[in-house]
C-alpha cells in the first residue's frame, strides 16, 4: 500500500509543473484539483482513471477513502501513455 501511495504522490508532484499551462478535461464534477503540497489522507484507493493514450500531459483522477472512511476524488495531471521510446 505504501508503494502505491509513494508512486501516486511521485506522479502527482512530477507532473504538476509540466501541467501548469495544459487545459484540463473534466472527468468528474466532484473532483478536487491537486496542487503541490496538498495533504492527501489516503487509507484505501477506491479507483483511478485510465491514462489516455496521448504523448502529452493528460488529466487523470484518483478516488480514495480517507482514514475516517470518507470518499474523495482528486484530479491531477500525468504524462499520457502514448509516448514511444521515452
Amino acid at each position: 500500500m505504501k508503494t502505491i501511495l509513494i508512486s501516486v504522490l511521485g506522479v502527482l508532484m512530477t507532473t504538476q509543473a509540466m501541467a501548469a499551462n495544459q487545459p484540463t478535461t473534466l472527468l468528474s464534477d466532484t473532483a478536487v484539483d491537486y496542487h503541490y503540497g496538498m495533504h492527501l489522507d489516503i487509507a484505501r484507493v477506491v479507483s483511478h482513471s485510465e491514462i489516455q493514450a496521448a504523448c502529452h500531459v493528460v488529466p487523470a483522477e484518483l478516488t480514495y477513502e480517507d482514514s475516517n472512511g470518507e470518499q474523495h476524488t482528486v484530479r491531477y495531471q500525468v504524462r499520457g501513455s502514448g509516448c514511444q521510446g521515452s
